[in-house]
Protein backbone atom coordinates (compact mmCIF):
# COMPACT_ATOMS: atom_id res chain seq x y z
CA UNK A 1 0.00 0.00 0.00
CA UNK A 2 2.66 2.50 0.70
CA UNK A 3 4.68 2.02 -2.61
CA UNK A 4 1.19 2.54 -4.53
CA UNK A 5 0.90 5.68 -2.52
CA UNK A 6 4.55 6.68 -3.42
CA UNK A 7 3.93 5.73 -7.00
CA UNK A 8 0.87 8.02 -7.39
CA UNK A 9 2.89 10.34 -5.16
CA UNK A 10 5.31 10.59 -7.90
CA UNK A 11 2.43 10.76 -11.12
CA UNK A 12 1.17 13.73 -9.36
CA UNK A 13 4.89 15.39 -9.30
CA UNK A 14 5.83 17.26 -12.68
CA UNK A 15 8.98 19.01 -13.59
CA UNK A 16 9.58 20.75 -16.94
CA UNK A 17 12.87 21.54 -17.80
CA UNK A 18 12.25 22.05 -21.63
CA UNK A 19 12.10 25.53 -22.58
CA UNK A 20 12.19 26.37 -18.68
CA UNK A 21 12.35 25.08 -15.13
CA UNK A 22 9.01 24.67 -13.78
CA UNK A 23 7.76 22.41 -10.79
CA UNK A 24 4.12 21.22 -10.49
CA UNK A 25 2.23 21.44 -8.29
CA UNK A 26 3.87 24.89 -7.52
CA UNK A 27 6.14 25.32 -4.61
CA UNK A 28 8.98 27.68 -3.81
CA UNK A 29 12.20 26.86 -4.71
CA UNK A 30 15.88 27.93 -3.48
CA UNK A 31 18.40 28.29 -6.40
CA UNK A 32 20.26 25.56 -4.68
CA UNK A 33 17.04 23.29 -4.80
CA UNK A 34 16.23 24.23 -8.35
CA UNK A 35 19.62 23.63 -9.88
CA UNK A 36 19.65 20.33 -7.73
CA UNK A 37 16.01 19.14 -8.95
CA UNK A 38 17.42 20.52 -12.93
CA UNK A 39 20.21 18.29 -12.76
CA UNK A 40 18.17 15.24 -11.87
CA UNK A 41 15.70 15.93 -14.23
CA UNK A 42 18.52 16.24 -17.27
CA UNK A 43 20.31 12.93 -15.89
CA UNK A 44 17.00 11.39 -15.78
CA UNK A 45 18.54 8.50 -13.99
CA UNK A 46 19.87 7.60 -10.23
CA UNK A 47 23.09 9.73 -9.58
CA UNK A 48 26.00 9.22 -6.84
CA UNK A 49 26.29 11.88 -4.19
CA UNK A 50 30.05 11.99 -5.15
CA UNK A 51 28.98 12.54 -9.07
CA UNK A 52 26.50 14.93 -8.34
CA UNK A 53 28.83 17.29 -5.61
CA UNK A 54 31.39 17.11 -8.23
CA UNK A 55 29.11 18.77 -11.66
CA UNK A 56 27.43 20.72 -9.82
CA UNK A 57 29.99 22.53 -7.83
CA UNK A 58 33.15 21.29 -10.16
CA UNK A 59 35.08 24.70 -8.80
CA UNK A 60 35.16 23.75 -4.94
CA UNK A 61 37.44 20.92 -3.29
CA UNK A 62 35.06 18.04 -2.85
CA UNK A 63 34.24 17.90 1.27
CA UNK A 64 32.54 21.57 0.09
CA UNK A 65 30.66 20.25 -3.16
CA UNK A 66 29.34 17.42 -0.41
CA UNK A 67 28.39 19.96 1.92
CA UNK A 68 26.85 22.01 -0.68
CA UNK A 69 24.76 19.26 -1.63
CA UNK A 70 23.37 18.44 1.58
CA UNK A 71 22.17 21.84 2.03
CA UNK A 72 20.82 21.65 -1.29
CA UNK A 73 18.91 18.86 -0.63
CA UNK A 74 17.70 20.43 2.48
CA UNK A 75 15.64 22.32 0.48
CA UNK A 76 13.92 20.54 -1.90
CA UNK A 77 10.76 19.53 -0.55
CA UNK A 78 9.96 16.43 0.95
CA UNK A 79 9.05 13.67 -1.51
CA UNK A 80 11.20 15.35 -4.64
CA UNK A 81 14.51 13.61 -4.36
CA UNK A 82 14.94 10.04 -2.55
CA UNK A 83 18.07 8.48 -1.48
CA UNK A 84 18.71 5.07 -2.07
CA UNK A 85 22.33 3.98 -0.57
CA UNK A 86 24.93 6.51 -2.21
CA UNK A 87 22.13 7.25 -4.90
CA UNK A 88 20.13 10.47 -5.56
CA UNK A 89 16.91 9.89 -7.75
CA UNK A 90 14.04 12.20 -8.98
CA UNK A 91 10.82 11.53 -7.71
CA UNK A 92 8.93 13.26 -10.39
CA UNK A 93 8.07 13.01 -13.83
CA UNK A 94 9.69 14.74 -16.60
CA UNK A 95 8.77 16.68 -19.63
CA UNK A 96 12.25 15.12 -21.05
CA UNK A 97 11.08 11.95 -21.29
CA UNK A 98 7.91 12.77 -23.33
CA UNK A 99 9.85 14.99 -25.57
CA UNK A 100 12.55 11.91 -26.77
CA UNK A 101 9.46 9.89 -26.99
CA UNK A 102 8.04 12.32 -29.40
CA UNK A 103 11.21 12.65 -31.20
CA UNK A 104 11.21 8.98 -31.42
CA UNK A 105 7.79 8.77 -32.79
CA UNK A 106 8.60 10.99 -35.34
CA UNK A 107 12.31 9.64 -36.34
CA UNK A 108 9.88 6.51 -36.90
CA UNK A 109 7.92 8.07 -39.55
CA UNK A 110 4.92 9.30 -37.94
CA UNK A 111 3.33 12.60 -37.60
CA UNK A 112 3.27 14.98 -34.94
CA UNK A 113 0.52 16.91 -33.40
CA UNK A 114 0.92 20.57 -33.09
CA UNK A 115 1.10 20.57 -28.85
CA UNK A 116 4.14 17.83 -29.80
CA UNK A 117 5.69 20.28 -32.29
CA UNK A 118 5.63 22.65 -29.93
CA UNK A 119 7.50 20.39 -27.27
CA UNK A 120 10.29 19.93 -29.50
CA UNK A 121 10.24 23.87 -30.18
CA UNK A 122 12.31 24.64 -27.06
CA UNK A 123 15.44 23.69 -25.62
CA UNK A 124 16.50 22.30 -22.59
CA UNK A 125 16.59 25.09 -19.83
CA UNK A 126 17.64 28.21 -22.80
CA UNK A 127 19.89 30.37 -20.58
CA UNK A 128 21.78 28.22 -18.46
CA UNK A 129 25.25 27.72 -19.10
CA UNK A 130 26.90 25.34 -16.58
CA UNK A 131 29.17 22.60 -17.81
CA UNK A 132 27.09 19.53 -16.53
CA UNK A 133 24.01 21.00 -18.82
CA UNK A 134 25.92 22.00 -21.89
CA UNK A 135 26.43 18.29 -23.52
CA UNK A 136 22.40 17.69 -22.79
CA UNK A 137 21.43 20.80 -24.89
CA UNK A 138 23.43 20.46 -27.64
CA UNK A 139 22.38 16.28 -27.61
CA UNK A 140 18.63 17.53 -27.45
CA UNK A 141 18.78 20.55 -29.83
CA UNK A 142 20.28 17.88 -32.59
CA UNK A 143 18.06 15.64 -31.63
CA UNK A 144 14.54 17.43 -32.07
CA UNK A 145 16.08 19.11 -34.87
CA UNK A 146 16.10 15.85 -36.61
CA UNK A 147 13.11 14.73 -35.57
CA UNK A 148 10.82 17.86 -36.52
CA UNK A 149 12.42 17.69 -40.11
CA UNK A 150 11.49 14.06 -40.60
CA UNK A 151 7.93 14.75 -38.95
CA UNK A 152 7.96 17.64 -41.81
CA UNK A 153 9.17 15.63 -44.56
CA UNK A 154 6.66 12.42 -42.91
CA UNK A 155 3.57 15.05 -42.71
CA UNK A 156 4.36 16.87 -45.91
CA UNK A 157 3.72 13.22 -47.74
CA UNK A 158 0.80 12.80 -46.01
CA UNK A 159 -0.70 16.47 -47.19
CA UNK A 160 -0.86 17.48 -43.38
CA UNK A 161 0.92 20.30 -45.31
CA UNK A 162 -0.02 23.31 -42.42
CA UNK A 163 1.81 21.10 -39.47
CA UNK A 164 4.61 19.95 -42.08
CA UNK A 165 5.17 23.61 -42.26
CA UNK A 166 5.29 24.22 -38.68
CA UNK A 167 7.46 21.65 -37.95
CA UNK A 168 10.18 22.58 -40.69
CA UNK A 169 9.94 26.35 -39.61
CA UNK A 170 11.00 24.81 -35.78
CA UNK A 171 13.18 23.01 -37.28
CA UNK A 172 14.82 26.11 -38.79
CA UNK A 173 14.42 28.24 -35.79
CA UNK A 174 16.38 25.30 -33.04
CA UNK A 175 19.15 25.35 -36.21
CA UNK A 176 18.86 28.51 -39.02
CA UNK A 177 21.96 27.23 -40.99
CA UNK A 178 21.02 23.72 -41.38
CA UNK A 179 20.11 23.02 -45.45
CA UNK A 180 18.30 19.37 -44.80
CA UNK A 181 16.13 21.38 -42.85
CA UNK A 182 15.62 23.92 -45.25
CA UNK A 183 14.82 21.83 -48.04
CA UNK A 184 12.10 19.87 -46.21
CA UNK A 185 10.57 22.97 -45.50
CA UNK A 186 10.88 24.38 -49.01
CA UNK A 187 9.28 21.04 -50.11
CA UNK A 188 6.55 21.54 -47.70
CA UNK A 189 5.43 25.11 -49.21
CA UNK A 190 6.04 23.97 -52.61
CA UNK A 191 3.41 21.15 -52.16
CA UNK A 192 0.96 23.96 -51.08
CA UNK A 193 1.90 25.79 -54.61
CA UNK A 194 2.90 28.27 -51.83
CA UNK A 195 6.52 29.78 -54.17
CA UNK A 196 6.76 32.60 -52.81
CA UNK A 197 7.38 31.10 -49.30
CA UNK A 198 9.60 28.47 -50.65
CA UNK A 199 11.60 31.47 -52.16
CA UNK A 200 11.83 34.12 -48.79
CA UNK A 201 12.69 30.58 -47.25
CA UNK A 202 15.39 29.90 -49.66
CA UNK A 203 17.04 33.59 -49.95
CA UNK A 204 16.73 33.52 -46.09
CA UNK A 205 18.99 30.28 -45.78
CA UNK A 206 21.27 31.84 -48.41
CA UNK A 207 21.85 34.87 -46.86
CA UNK A 208 22.49 33.03 -43.84
CA UNK A 209 24.99 30.39 -45.30
CA UNK A 210 26.95 33.75 -46.92
CA UNK A 211 27.27 36.05 -43.72
CA UNK A 212 27.94 32.82 -41.29
CA UNK A 213 30.18 30.61 -43.96
CA UNK A 214 30.88 32.18 -46.89
CA UNK A 215 29.66 29.84 -48.89
CA UNK A 216 25.86 28.95 -50.88
CA UNK A 217 22.94 26.74 -50.33
CA UNK A 218 23.23 23.49 -52.71
CA UNK A 219 22.67 23.83 -56.27
CA UNK A 220 20.09 21.18 -56.33
CA UNK A 221 18.28 23.26 -53.47
CA UNK A 222 18.24 26.67 -55.84
CA UNK A 223 16.95 24.67 -58.78
CA UNK A 224 14.12 23.30 -56.57
CA UNK A 225 13.04 26.77 -56.13
CA UNK A 226 13.58 27.66 -59.87
CA UNK A 227 16.76 29.57 -59.57
CA UNK A 228 19.14 28.67 -62.40
CA UNK A 229 22.75 30.13 -60.51
CA UNK A 230 23.59 31.35 -57.54
CA UNK A 231 26.16 34.80 -57.41
CA UNK A 232 28.01 34.94 -54.37
CA UNK A 233 27.44 38.30 -52.64
CA UNK A 234 30.14 40.71 -52.41
CA UNK A 235 32.46 41.12 -49.13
Amino acid sequence: MEQQLAHLDVAKRKIAIVGRLGVYPMVRLSLPARRLLAYLAVRGHPVQRGVASAELWPDVPDDIGRSNLRRALWHVPRGWVSATGDELALEAQCDLVQAHQVAARALGGEPLSLEEIELLSDDILPGWHEEWIVPAQDAFRLLRVQALEAACRTMASAGHHALATQAGAAAIAAEPLCESAAEALIDAHLAQRNRYQAMQCFRLLAERLDRELGVTPDPALAARVGIGGIEQRPH
